[in-house]
């Protein structure tokens, strides 16, 4: 018999408050009707200066699928809160995961600049990536590499060697779910990697404040200076206009559809 659920909340403190972020943005997104192209990123809207969306895009999910999916791959990655004994650790956890967040979302915007910009594929330029798998690649990758020992549980009966998990569920949900972004969870990967290797290392609570710091400062200055500010980004209300063309995308059985804003949006990708 495992453990009662408040011993497992109070084991993962941080993961718990993740997974609740992510639930409670949802259960906003769901109420308001927003749309991914509201809070997603895409190159065309960080080169207007939505920087904001590298933050909203991680911590935003519009499918139920997504959500749990990602929901309960974190909750089973979150055991790397009682791992001091290797380095890591609950201060750990929480100083790369901002790290991940910020910087996986920045290499998805530098490989989509290469992409566009060298190989002329346009596709890129206003494809919407929405979710928090980068942070959970990413987790699974340090973790592949600090503690491969371990398993990856997924819904209570897929058990992955974590070893291998960050390219086994690369591979699967590129397959179960076509518009997943290889991209963004590659990204988180190398990240992951990056960090795992200790070519990102030095995080301490002085440098994850000073970051969350500059997080906050761009983050409103880019939502005021792209409009969105202006507009009262928190109180979007569903685009019901006729005139503007929908786009419906089917996951895993559950239907998604999600209205086009004024940016043009070449589809959606769930990372």
């Amino acid at each position: 018999m495992g453990k009662p659920l408040i011993y497992e909340i109070m084991e993962k403190p941080a993961t718990s408050c993740m997974i609740g972020i992510c639930s409670v943005i949802w259960f906003y997104i769901q109420k308001k009707g927003i749309g991914y192209s509201h809070v997603g990123l895409s190159y065309e809207a960080a080169i207007e200066g939505h920087w904001w969306r590298i933050i909203t895009s991680s911590f935003s999910h519009i499918s139920v699928i997504h959500l749990v999916f990602n929901v309960s791959a974190l909750w089973s990655l979150g055991f790397v809160e009682q791992l001091e004994h290797i380095g890591l650790g609950v201060k750990y956890y929480l100083h790369y995961s901002l790290v991940l967040v910020v910087l996986s979302g920045l290499l998805v915007l530098g490989m989509y600049h290469v992409l566009i910009q060298r190989f002329k594929i346009e596709y890129f330029r206003r494809v919407t990536a929405v979710g928090y798998s980068c942070v959970v690649f990413g987790w699974m990758t340090i973790l592949a590499v600090k503690q491969p020992s371990s398993k990856l549980d997924l819904f209570g009966f897929l058990s992955l060697p974590i070893s291998f998990a960050p390219f086994e569920s690369l591979i699967f949900t590129s397959i179960i779910v076509p518009q997943a972004s290889f991209l963004g969870h590659l990204s988180g990967i190398m990240v992951g990697y990056a960090i795992a290797w200790g070519l990102i290392h030095g995080m301490n609570n002085y440098w994850a404040v000073s970051m969350l710091g500059w997080i906050v400062i761009i983050f409103v200055f880019s939502l005021k200076k792209s409009g969105a500010f202006d507009i009262n980004f928190l109180e979007i209300e569903p685009v019901t206009d006729p005139s503007l063309p929908s786009v419906r995308f089917l996951a895993s059985g559950d239907d998604r559809t999600s209205q086009m804003s004024t940016l043009p949006v070449a589809g959606a990708e769930l990372v």
